[in-house]
């Protein structure tokens, strides 16, 4: 992947124990943009049929901005549709799923209703917004959490001085502290992949996303918890390879959701 612009360092300040959200809006925006780029015909005209002129850029980051909701549905029951778990060594199994579910059985119940005739407008728009969402998730590393450490928010570090958590520094602060808009990121990632990289990305089995993440978690835990410049740089190309990837991925399940004879 090609090497973008150098590092800008301003940085952000985010709660310590502030709740798992996988990518910020930015990243999520990135991967929806991304994944526009890459929907067959057929998947773009039900995309448009169910969500109007709502971007898949928009959509990725609307289950996030609903986590303020105070309803019950919002803070209990779609909760654990963010993550999944996934102990050091052991593949991921929806056995490993608990009772309340998890990114992956939340994927499995979306991708039923887009697939029924007989769902409302409302249920696929719910289903296909999560489901844009949920894909991008899966991609950022510490949502294929370790037991225990809740994905890394319990993980304290500074990023340049100020205190935060690792999951916050994966979710939006090496990111957003490029200051650039999400159709800048978007547009560099888009222009550095390959043809050989969309076709070889193009993988809608969320074990193969999830085992990736599992891997690349356990490389990001840092040894001293003073983040800055050194981190930033080392792990830069592996947050854009992600985003990258999610959204060739969302794009490639979404046509194979909408293909007739799937």
């Amino acid at each position: 992947m090609r090497t973008f612009s150098l590092f800008v360092a301003t940085a952000m300040l985010v709660a310590p124990q502030a709740p798992a959200m996988a990518w910020g809006a930015i990243g999520h925006r990135v991967t929806g943009a991304l994944a526009e780029d890459n929907l067959d015909g057929v998947a773009r005209a039900h995309v448009r049929l169910i969500l109007g002129e709502e971007t898949l850029a928009q959509a990725a980051t609307w289950p996030d901005e609903q986590r303020s909701n105070p309803s019950e549905f919002w803070q209990k029951t779609a909760s654990p549709w963010h993550y999944v778990t996934v102990p050091t060594g052991t593949p991921y199994t929806t056995a490993l799923a608990p009772a309340e579910g998890d990114a992956v059985t939340a994927l499995n119940r979306f991708t039923a209703t887009l697939r029924n005739p007989a769902a409302s407008l409302e249920e696929k728009r719910l289903a296909l917004r999560f489901m844009v969402h949920i894909i991008g998730d899966l991609h950022q590393p510490l949502h294929a959490g370790r037991p225990g450490d809740r994905g890394g928010n319990t993980v304290t570090v500074t990023w340049f001085g100020k205190p935060t958590n690792l999951h916050a520094v994966w979710d939006s602060a090496m990111i957003d502290d490029r200051q650039v808009s999400f159709t800048e990121q978007a547009s560099w990632l888009k222009h550095a992949m390959t043809p050989e990289q969309v076709i070889a990305w193009s993988d809608i089995h969320p074990a193969t996303w999830i085992a990736e993440s599992a891997r690349l978690r356990e490389t990001i835990y840092p040894a001293d918890p003073a983040l800055s410049y050194v981190y930033a740089y080392t792990h830069r190309q592996t947050v854009d390879q992600r985003l990258s990837m999610a959204g060739v991925r969302i794009a490639a399940y979404l046509n194979w959701v909408f293909r007739q004879d799937s």
